[in-house]
């Protein structure tokens, strides 16, 4: 069993931390998740009301007793969001463990985070901003490299350099990803000095993940090469599946068109037609390289128990 600073600050069974996902990280999924041995986290951004947000903790509550995390949105939104409102929440239901993401670490939110006795995961995209939060009292810090799936920053470093120049750069324990999709992608990241590893694109293609079977699918017949960036002339570049929605995004960008012009194709409503519906040129998806290396729908917990059972037999194969 291997065992981090990271397993042993979460309370978690193995160092896989399952990556945020709009729409898709809902209440069971992140069960599911944590259930499996990894930390599931909440896109608190889902929800549109205090109540929804509270029930849906509610819910993963009810339905797993291993530790889970929530997500604190940071990046500019097209529904204002006052993520005070989340963390009342959170500190109210007691949840352990929060996670930030955005252009820069939340320092009112931070003090919050620390008066609360919460364990504080902040993501970010390289070592400028990892000192940051580390000053602003941060408990661990995720990076992931330009492999990833959904916003890859603006730094454009690949896993290999930006996991060992940010555990170098910070005296807290790091999670690192970006073409995380099997165990040998893990034992890679330890190897790199990170103390776990965040995987999303994997979790697509599972039977939990709450997306339509057609997507699924063809997101199983999809290889390396089949991913590309989009949305940085808007300063959020984003890592997506290779379709329709996401090319009509690209001839836009190029056309030098607006956010109003380019909404309309990369909004929520269209990526809900993808996952609800199966319309698979609707909208767009989050996905990183990794999706080469996909080649079954297992479930969640069978999928976390390989990787490990992999990284184990990687790191044997090393020594």
């Amino acid at each position: 069993m291997i065992r981090t600073r990271i397993t042993e600050k979460l309370g978690i069974r193995y160092p896989i931390v399952g990556g945020t996902m709009m729409w898709i990280s809902n209440a069971d999924f992140v069960a599911a998740v944590s259930n499996a041995g990894g930390l599931g986290v909440l896109a608190s951004a889902i929800y549109a009301s205090r109540e929804e947000f509270a029930a849906a903790i509610d819910r993963i509550q009810e339905l797993t007793d291993q530790p889970f995390a929530v997500n604190l949105n940071l990046f500019p939104a097209m529904r204002p969001i006052d993520n005070n409102d989340y963390l009342d929440i959170i500190i109210e239901k007691g949840v352990g463990i929060v996670e930030t993401s955005g252009h820069a670490a939340p320092e009112e939110l931070s003090v919050r985070f620390k008066d609360a006795g919460l364990t504080w995961i902040h993501k970010c995209v390289g070592v400028r901003y990892a000192r940051k939060a580390q000053s602003l009292g941060a408990d661990v810090i995720t990076v992931v490299g330009y492999e990833n799936g959904g916003a890859t920053g603006k730094l454009d470093i690949g896993t290999m350099v930006l996991v060992p120049t940010v555990v170098d750069a910070v005296d807290l324990p790091v999670i690192g990803g970006g073409g995380v999709s099997d165990g040998r992608g893990v034992a890679a990241v330890l190897a790199l000095g990170g103390e776990a590893v965040i995987i999303g694109t994997r979790l697509l293609p599972t039977r939990e993940c709450p997306i339509h079977d057609n997507l699924k699918n063809a997101l199983l017949g999809a290889c390396e090469l089949d991913t590309m960036l989009i949305m940085r002339s808007l300063n959020a570049t984003h890592r997506v599946w290779n379709n329709a929605a996401a090319n009509r995004c690209a001839e836009l960008e190029d056309a030098c068109a607006g956010f109003e012009e380019i909404y309309p194709v990369i909004s929520g409503d269209n990526a809900k037609k993808m996952f609800d519906q199966g319309e698979l040129e609707a909208g767009i998806v989050a996905c990183g390289q990794g999706i080469g290396m996909v080649k079954d729908i297992p479930t969640v917990k069978e999928l976390l128990d390989r990787t490990m059972v992999e990284a184990e037999d990687a790191l044997a194969k090393i020594n």
